[in-house]
């Protein structure tokens, strides 16, 4: 039995109407209010959710074995009174290619701006928030930490704080390696073309059914978000024997948030709150990647009293238990 409620919606997205994968432009949100909101009248700080690649909304209620969903974790948390409370909105952004990173493209659909400026108005418009950047965080796992830590850094006047999981950073560790591995595959399966892949893909055999489904829908899927052309053409950013092609692969590393960071340093100073956190054994090496964007973030001035920092024992799955930890750290940090 909950403590406080979720609220389910349906946004309809004027951004994301005619989006170029034909992807909906009616999408569910979910928001969670915490005990007492119903029969109080004060204002609260908001946490927006962001998924992993190849995450959906309903996944945030399959908890694993033994363990708690993400809404019955906060649940907990908020019903403990042990933390100041807050709105905690759940957002989908699943895209026809398993993911958006929570950036406007050509290739995908303007999944920035339809966060940013369509999900934070419906939420202010109908909820009792605090309506300023301060009291407001993002938070995301994998390509959810991803779009965590790069969504504050283009947008500050929105989102304050942030908590990034084995967020998708320093890109040279976390993807390139997979550049050889798919280029082979597509040469030896697919004749060296995406489009064969792409056809095989979408064909109605179930998704995953081949062990190279992943890796090359996964690294397709980024490049439709890091370098489509205007026209929504997708480039790829290694060459038939998996080499870096460099103008291609130097768009993905300008969006790489190590770099990120640097190039709006103004923002990143502003940050209010940051957590940051990594399993020590992650298996794409997101343990530097989340090392290399504190160093960056200190580099740019932020203090060291505004980040919290922490690598875990743990690979790149099964994190969820993080979560609540990461919600508890930030919901003084975003209270009034």
């Amino acid at each position: 039995m909950f403590a406080g409620s979720v609220d389910e919606h349906v946004i309809v997205s004027e951004r994301l109407r005619g989006n170029p994968l034909g992807d909906p432009h009616e999408r569910p949100l979910w928001v969670y209010t915490p005990p007492g909101y119903a029969t109080g009248a004060g204002r609260y700080p908001v946490v927006y959710v962001i998924q992993g690649y190849t995450g959906r909304i309903g996944t945030w209620r399959q908890g694993a074995p033994w363990r708690a969903s993400y809404p019955e974790m906060i649940d907990a948390l908020f019903a403990s009174a042990e933390v100041p409370p807050a709105l905690v909105v759940f957002i989908d952004a699943w895209t026809r290619v398993g993911g958006s990173q929570y950036l406007d493209s050509p290739g995908t659909g303007d999944y920035h701006s339809y966060l940013c400026d369509e999900v934070v108005a419906f939420v202010d418009e109908r909820y009792r928030t605090l309506p300023e950047a301060r009291h407001r965080a993002i938070t995301g796992k994998s390509s959810g930490g991803y779009g965590a830590m790069v969504t504050p850094l283009l947008r500050p006047d929105v989102f304050g704080s942030l908590a990034t999981h084995a967020g998708d950073a320093l890109f040279e560790l976390s993807y390139q390696p997979f550049f050889p591995e798919a280029a082979r595959t597509l040469r030896d399966s697919y004749d060296g073309d995406w489009n064969a892949f792409l056809s095989d893909f979408y064909s109605g055999r179930p998704a995953g059914s081949k062990a190279s489904d992943m890796t090359l829908i996964e690294l397709y899927g980024y490049a439709a978000c890091y370098s489509a052309l205007p026209d929504g053409t997708v480039q790829l950013p290694f060459d038939d024997l998996g080499v870096p092609v460099q103008d291609v692969w130097s768009r993905w590393l300008a969006l790489d948030p190590v770099r990120m960071v640097p190039a709006r340093a103004e923002a990143a100073r502003s940050l209010h709150a940051v957590w940051i956190d990594a399993g020590n054994a992650d298996e794409y090496h997101l343990d530097s990647g989340a090392i290399a964007y504190r160093r960056a973030l200190q580099a740019a001035g932020l203090p060291d009293s505004r980040i919290n920092f922490e690598l875990f024992p743990a690979k790149h799955g099964a994190i969820e238990y993080r979560y609540p930890l990461a919600l508890r750290w930030l919901a003084p940090r975003l209270a009034p």
